[in-house]
C-alpha cells in the first residue's frame, strides 16, 4: 500500500513520490507539476541559471536511481504515484523556457500535461519501449517525460516564431 509509511519507508521512496506530492489521490502527476513549478520559482530566486542546470542534472540522475528502486518496491513498472518524473521534466522546461510571464508559463503546463497524459507519437513511443525492470525501466519512468518536456518545447518554439 502506498501510504506515508511508504513514503518514508526509504530515501528513494521519498524522492521518487516528490517528497509526498506523489500520494496525491486526485491526479499525482499534474499535482507534481504544480508543486514543480512553485519549487521552479523558488529556486530561480535563489540561484542562477547554470547553477539550475546542475540541479536537474543531479536530480535526473539521483531520481533514475529512486524510480528503479522504488517501482521495483512497489512491484509495477511505471506507478502513477512516482512522480519525480514529471517534477524534472517540468523543471527543464521552464528552465529553458523561461523568462516569460504567467501566460507563458500556464501554456508550458498545459502543454506539458497534455503530452505526458494523452502520450501522442514520439511519447507513446518513449512510454513502451523502456518499460520494463531495472535500471532500463527506472529510465524508462524518467525518459518518456523527457520527450514530453521535448515536444513541449517544440510547440512553444513554434508558437515563439510565429
Amino acid at each position: 500500500m502506498i501510504n506515508s509509511r511508504f513514503l518514508l519507508s526509504h530515501p528513494a521512496h521519498f524522492m521518487a513520490l516528490g517528497f509526498g506530492v506523489g500520494l496525491s489521490r486526485l491526479a499525482p502527476g499534474t499535482a507534481a507539476t504544480l508543486w514543480a513549478w512553485m519549487v521552479y520559482l523558488i529556486l530561480q530566486t535563489w540561484l542562477k541559471a547554470d547553477e539550475i542546470g546542475v540541479v536537474i542534472l543531479v536530480s535526473t540522475m539521483v531520481g533514475w536511481w529512486a524510480c528503479t528502486i522504488t517501482a521495483e518496491h512497489l512491484l509495477e513498472k511505471d506507478p502513477s504515484s512516482i512522480v519525480w518524473d514529471e517534477v524534472v521534466a517540468f523543471w527543464l522546461i521552464l528552465w529553458v523556457w523561461m523568462p516569460v510571464g504567467l501566460g507563458g508559463q500556464l501554456a508550458a503546463f498545459a502543454l506539458f500535461r497534455f503530452f505526458d497524459i494523452a502520450k501522442p507519437g514520439p511519447v507513446g513511443w518513449a512510454d513502451q519501449y523502456f518499460k520494463g525492470w531495472g535500471y532500463r525501466g527506472g529510465w524508462g519512468i524518467m525518459f518518456d517525460d523527457f520527450v514530453a518536456a521535448f515536444c513541449t518545447l517544440l510547440v512553444l518554439a513554434i508558437w515563439r516564431v510565429t
